[in-house]
Parts: C-alpha cells; structure tokens; sequence
C-alpha cells in the first residue's frame, strides 16, 4: 500500500546510493568502467526503502534510526551482492572459471574484495550519517502523512 513513508523512505535512500556510489567511485581502480553503477545502487536504495523501510516507519525515534540503519546495511549488502555477480559474469564470458559453483563462489570473493575497498571512514560516515537521517526522515514523513 503506497504511503508517504514508503515515498519519503524511496526517495532518501535513493539520495543516499547516489551519494554514497560517487564516493566509492574515485576508490576504484584508474579505468574502471562503471556504466549504470551509480543508477543501478539509486534504484537498488529507493527498493529498500520502498519494500523495507517505509513499511516499517512510524513506531518512534529510537526504532527510525534502527530501521535507517537497517535499510543502510541492506542497500551495502545488496549492492556488494549484485556489483560481484555481475563482475563475476563478466569475467565468466571469458571464461576465467572452470565450472558453476566456482563462479558461484566468486561473486562472494568478488563482493568481498569490494568490501575492503569500500572500507574506508568516509564512506562509512557517510552511510551511518544518512542511513540514521533516512530513517528520522522517513519516520517524520510516516507521522506528519498519516
């Protein structure tokens, strides 16, 4: 059921991927082709907020930053998640893996590798910051909308 939360929580995380991918961006290395990596993780954050955080607005301050910072960890995991599978199938169509559940496997490494690139203080205070903003917003939003 649309809501203002859901709204004010798709657009937030949105802001916030956008933010947060042209930060991470620079830490890659020289060359890197990017293509729809910054719109890919702006849609991959208004689905969490949509789906997960806005549903889950409106219970009160302390439970606005734990669904904020749940939202910022899910949007961190799923976008590691979905940047390694897709190196992983690049690098499958020349033919770098010699069989499925080594590919499988990959995208995990791959995703931890990116990991530790993103791993850096600025990055994470980003996250943290806004993922706590997101969550007071969208719990503003749930209350003055509802």
């Amino acid at each position: 059921m649309p809501t203002a939360a859901r709204l004010a929580a798709a657009l937030f995380m949105a802001a916030l991927a956008f933010v947060v991918s042209l930060q991470v961006m620079p830490l890659m290395p020289e060359g890197t082709d990017f293509g729809y990596f910054v719109h890919f993780n702006v849609v991959l954050g208004s689905m969490v907020g949509w789906v997960y955080m806005g549903a889950r607005a409106g219970h009160g301050f302390v439970p606005s930053l734990n669904n904020g910072l749940t939202g910022m960890a899910l949007l961190v995991m799923g976008a590691l998640f979905a940047q390694g599978a897709w190196e992983m199938f690049r690098l499958a169509n020349r033919l770098r893996y010699d069989g499925p559940f080594e590919a499988i496997a990959a995208i995990f490494t791959i995703a931890l590798e990116y990991f530790f690139v993103i791993a850096v203080p600025n990055v994470w205070a980003t996250l943290i910051v806004g993922g706590c903003l997101v969550g007071m917003l969208t719990e503003r939003a749930a209350r003055r909308w509802s």
